[in-house]
């Protein structure tokens, strides 16, 4: 029996059009755009709302410290690589980076991709000007194309459906990796196996081989290997585009309630959580799980508002803070935001998003990051909730599955001159596979101290 939706919150996901909705499009054909969601209106969830409820219940564990949080993904989706290659890739490097973290958190760890929807940007400018030609910006591929030319760059609606259509490939893929055997804890560990055979990575060599004691021990004494062959694995993006995410929203048989089904977890970026903005109103109607990024500038006061609005009844796993501070700054500013949420009491989960902080501009003009300052901040979020005896529930970080050379450094050394060979992203640079893997057991290392 299903349940009918009181019309008042129905009619309350519409509030936001009348609200400042920073970071949107200027759409060329009002009519356009309103075919297309329309017919997106009508096309079925891309998640379900039990799945959301599930993630939320295991979010709220991790707040707690009984489990740990591993988000991971591009920068910025496009719909040419959403290959079975590139997908597959992507979900190996979590699984593999989830296996080390498993062993050595001892807590179970929630797989979370940047994917199936991580296709609009939040951009610093409106325009971008070339050899003295402006243009819109890119805003990612559900919004526009890359290529430097009006055609290209103006804002077409229907690339909503497309991006719902890759979205659903994706995630159809998703669960076929994720259930058939292809995340089989066996054939995980025999990746990281590997990885180890890289002599660069020797000094994680002990952990490897007591990840490899742990699984024979579990063989030997006839544990259900079978009963390992699957796992959940739970999609998130941005929720930035609100022509996308309210076309998309659907009223749960069970309870009546709004839940966006574009993803099981969206968040809100620094640049839209404004109290009185569109996006926080939108997504305090949705029954979602929520991520919040807070940047070097966010205040405890300003945290506390957010809760105010988005979880005023204090229900745990609802929100999940993403703090984003930079390596120089995490140490300093990262405890009195903890300290003055924690003291208020309703429960939140921490996790720290070690990328977007720490940008710089290489010598040769590439867009990257080191990844010493990247595990700096990691180190530094740790050290921050063991001081005050407070979770860090978990890692929110821009990797790909595939050899670029985006970031540098790591055992690998790639150098300013290496930046040339593969730099592939449209956007901001990601850990490559062998760093990604690198992190994992760096940060087992840091789980390990404290």
């Amino acid at each position: 029996m299903s349940v009918e939706p009181d019309p008042q919150v129905v009619a309350g996901l519409d509030a936001w059009r009348s609200m400042g909705a920073l970071q949107q499009p200027q759409w060329p054909d009002a009519t356009a755009l309103d075919a297309v969601t329309a017919r997106l209106s009508t096309l079925p969830p891309l998640v379900f709302a039990g799945e959301a409820d599930h993630l939320r219940a295991q979010l709220a564990a991790a707040g707690r410290g009984e489990a740990f949080l591993l988000q991971g993904g591009d920068c910025a989706e496009t719909f040419s690589t959403a290959t079975a290659d590139n997908i597959r890739n992507k979900i190996k490097t979590i699984l593999q980076m989830a296996v080390v973290l498993t062993y050595g958190a001892s807590l179970p760890v929630i797989k979370m991709g940047r994917m199936a929807g991580q296709y609009a940007k939040p951009r610093s400018s409106d325009t971008e000007t070339r050899d003295g030609v402006t243009l819109p910006a890119f805003r990612g591929d559900i919004i526009n194309d890359y290529e430097f030319t009006p055609e290209a760059r103006t804002p077409d609606p229907q690339r909503l459906l497309e991006a719902y259509h890759t979205s659903a490939s994706t995630l159809n893929l998703i669960r076929a990796f994720t259930t058939g055997g292809f995340a089989s804890l066996l054939r995980v560990h025999e990746w990281n196996r590997g990885f180890m055979a890289n002599p660069s990575y020797s000094r994680y060599e002990e952990i490897a081989a007591e990840i490899d004691r742990a699984i024979r021990f579990m063989a030997a004494c006839g544990a259900d290997f079978d009963a390992l062959r699957s796992v959940d694995f739970f999609s998130s993006h941005e929720g930035l585009l609100l022509d996308y995410e309210r076309p998309l929203t659907r009223i749960d048989s069970r309870t009546g309630l709004p839940y966006d089904c574009s993803a099981h977890f969206v968040w809100i970026g620094e640049r839209t959580r404004q109290l009185d903005g569109a996006h926080v109103d939108y997504f305090s109607r949705v029954q979602n799980p929520l991520g919040i990024k807070l940047g070097p500038t966010t205040s405890g006061d300003d945290a506390l508002a957010l809760i105010d609005k988005l979880n005023p009844q204090g229900e745990a796993g609802r929100i999940t803070f993403i703090t984003r501070m930079g390596a120089g700054k995490v140490r300093d500013l990262l405890p009195a935001l903890v300290e003055k949420v924690t003291a208020d009491g309703r429960p939140v989960t921490w996790v720290c998003d070690p990328m977007h902080g720490n940008g710089i501009t290489s010598a040769s003009g590439y867009k990257t990051r080191r990844f010493s300052d990247v595990m700096d901040e990691v180190a530094g979020f740790f050290e921050v909730h063991r001081g005050l005896g407070t979770v860090p529930g978990g890692l929110h970080i821009e990797l790909t599955g595939d050899d670029v050379t985006e970031v540098l450094g790591g055992s690998e050394e790639i150098d300013d001159e290496g930046l040339a060979r593969r730099y592939e992203t449209l956007v901001d640079p990601r850990l490559n596979h062998q760093q990604s893997l690198e992190m994992a057991f760096q940060v087992v290392e840091l789980l390990r101290a404290s």
